[in-house]
């Protein structure tokens, strides 16, 4: 999860690749506007729409894109900590034309809407991402699961008789976990890219919610925060073959934390396809 140790690291990442820092903070702000993902092979024509979500907390802005005929499997993004944006926005899109009903949300709708920063540099925005952050407390994100799977159900291009898939990035990776666990017949696959947070020595941990979840997994973990945490993925295997559940667990060489969203100061392209084709197989598999 980004937090003082990522931000170093991620610097000395940078300047092992002798970004100058006006081309770091160039990087920063405008890699989502010149870097274009790869279309989908097939891709399916799709309709997306701007939209506010009712919660019981309020409204959420968010983000609908569906192939524009039929039925599909639902799926739920959860940002990163710098919120929704049009690098969320573009990834979403792309699932949607390989035929996925896909909703991604503002996680911080109850302080402001989005765009929350403008820039995914975390030094920069640390003072007004990190509150936001502390804010979504476990129950908050079990409660926002609900009603953002309940509007999924209630989609006409969503297939209710398929499972949903959800997926998430950074913060966003622990919030997969919660929202498996507090729906678990309707969640029959989920996603962690660079997740932080995933294993706590709290009560609350993520990974203690595993025997409530029917949902297979896929943990992407950048290669900095497997340095961090190495016991993590071995606690995640353990949980997840005492709950029977299918798991792929994989450190990304050369990867750091934050390095899958186009738009990140270390994105890395090849890896970031990796995960993204690991995803594709993911949801084929347990959402068909």
């Amino acid at each position: 999860m980004c937090d003082e140790r990522t931000v170093t690291e991620n610097a000395d990442y940078l300047r092992g690749k002798k970004l100058t820092r006006r081309q770091f903070g160039a990087v920063s702000a405008g890699a989502g506007l010149s870097i274009l993902l790869p279309r989908a092979a097939n891709a399916q024509a799709i309709s997306e729409m701007e939209l506010d979500v009712t919660t019981p907390d309020g409204v959420a802005d968010s983000y609908f894109v569906h192939p524009s005929s039929g039925t599909h499997p639902g799926v739920l993004i959860w940002p990163d900590a710098f919120g929704l944006r049009p690098a969320k926005k573009q990834m979403a899109k792309r699932l949607a034309e390989s035929g996925y009903s896909v909703l991604v949300v503002n996680p911080y709708y109850r302080s402001q809407r989005s765009p929350i920063v403008n820039t995914t540099n975390f030094a920069e925005v640390r003072d007004i991402v990190l509150p936001l952050m502390q804010s979504l407390t476990p129950d908050i994100q079990a409660r926002d699961a609900q009603a953002f799977i309940s509007f999924l159900d209630n989609q006409p291009s969503v297939d209710s008789n398929r499972k949903m898939g959800t997926m998430g990035y950074c913060m966003g990776g622990p919030i997969t976990m919660r929202t498996a666990a507090a729906l678990p017949d309707r969640v029959g696959a989920a996603a962690s890219f660079h997740g932080g947070g995933l294993v706590t020595d709290q009560p609350d941990s993520p990974h203690l919610l595993v025997p409530q979840m029917k949902a297979h997994y896929l943990f992407a973990i950048a290669a900095n925060d497997d340095e961090g945490q190495p016991e993590a993925k071995d606690v995640l295997r353990d949980a997840f073959a005492e709950a029977g559940l299918p798991a792929e667990i994989e450190v990304y060489s050369g990867a750091m934390h934050g390095w899958c969203p186009p738009d990140s100061t270390v994105y890395h392209e090849a890896q970031a396809e990796k995960a993204w084709s690991r995803l594709l197989v993911l949801f084929e598999t347990a959402l068909a």
